[in-house]
């Protein structure tokens, strides 16, 4: 049998993680609390973010990838007359989503304590009606739900990632301010 030739697989270099990351994980875990994340445009950073901190499996429930507007809906609980006169692109949807997969990954009947999600326009076209930037993010808790407006640049490379870091921030600080 002849040998196989030996390949090295170059990646593109690891993203650096979010410097809040860190410190949200730990405070979570702290508290005993849990989070679950519901993305659209983010496709999946939001967890893999989280995940990459060591002992995030303390308090990440999952996350749902709901990029098709109707999966927004159906696993969500996003109200389908809002997505059709709004579009998902919407600080409304954002609540909804925020709310809907603190249920979605409930664990023996308990839903997580926090629920976060990302929903907007990464690009190359406008969407909705809205253009490319615009992103709604949610933070929801049993203590109610809220949505932030972010207007990013970039590519939607960019936009995305800019998009993860915004969130964690602004959950890093709504945690915070429960102190």
């Amino acid at each position: 049998m002849e040998a196989q030739p030996q390949r090295s697989v170059t990646d593109e270099p690891a993203p650096v993680p979010v410097p809040v990351t860190p410190g949200l994980i730990a405070e979570l875990t702290a508290r005993g609390e849990t989070v679950a994340v519901a993305e659209s445009l983010t496709g999946g950073l939001v967890v893999a973010t989280l995940v990459d901190v060591p002992g995030a499996s303390a308090v990440v429930r999952g996350g749902v990838v709901a990029y098709a507007t109707p999966i927004k809906h159906e696993l969500l609980g996003v109200d389908a007359e809002l997505l059709a006169t709004n579009g998902a692109v919407d600080p409304e949807v954002a609540r909804q989503m925020a709310v809907g997969v603190r249920t979605a990954l409930s664990v023996d009947g308990e839903p997580a304590t926090w629920g976060i999600s990302t929903t907007g326009v990464a690009g190359p076209d406008p969407q909705d009606g809205k253009p490319v930037g615009t992103v709604f993010v949610g933070i929801a808790s049993a203590d109610g739900v809220e949505a932030h407006e972010l207007h990013l640049d970039g590519d939607r490379d960019a936009i995305r990632h800019a998009t993860v870091s915004e969130l964690l921030a602004r959950m890093s600080s709504t945690i915070r301010g429960r102190e």
